[in-house]
């Protein structure tokens, strides 16, 4: 399995640890989304920074959607266009759900979303509390949805 990892809020005023682990990420905007395999690792990394990140568990659809609407090769084109050279979307899919989006070699690392439709709920509150921030389950795919 994987998470779908969203940056709700920007950086000012952060510190410096967090600042650090949403670059790891590859997260250095607000609606920028990355996908992450579940590890522990990358868990202890949304825990750091909760605050600024909502994320959960990423259905194979929604992963295929996102890299044809939003995914781009480490040369700039996108792959809807023929210029990528991607033929098979869904098996591509399934190699980012299984290692990640940052370890797939010919894909950038991160995906430029807008934001969403009807706008974020609090992005000060987490999720269990009707806001935006930290785990949402399943939910994080009709975020995604309602971003591209």
């Amino acid at each position: 399995m994987a998470w779908i990892v969203v940056r709700v809020r920007g950086g000012i005023h952060s510190r410096q640890d967090i600042q650090e682990t949403l670059k790891e990420l590859h997260l250095t905007r607000a609606n920028h989304a990355t996908v992450l395999p579940e590890e522990p690792s990358f868990r202890g990394m949304l825990m750091v920074a909760q605050g600024y990140l909502t994320w959960g568990e990423a259905e194979t659809e929604t992963v295929a959607s996102l890299l044809t609407a939003r995914g781009e090769t480490r040369t700039g084109a996108r792959l809807s266009s023929p210029a990528s050279g991607v033929t098979d979307v869904a098996e591509l899919a399934q190699s980012v759900i299984g290692s990640g989006l940052a370890r797939v070699r010919s894909l950038k690392p991160l995906l430029r979303l807008a934001p969403p439709k009807g706008g974020w709920s609090s992005t000060k509150k987490p999720y269990s509390l009707g806001g935006a921030l930290g785990y949402r389950g399943r939910d994080i795919n009709d975020l995604v949805r309602r971003m591209i």
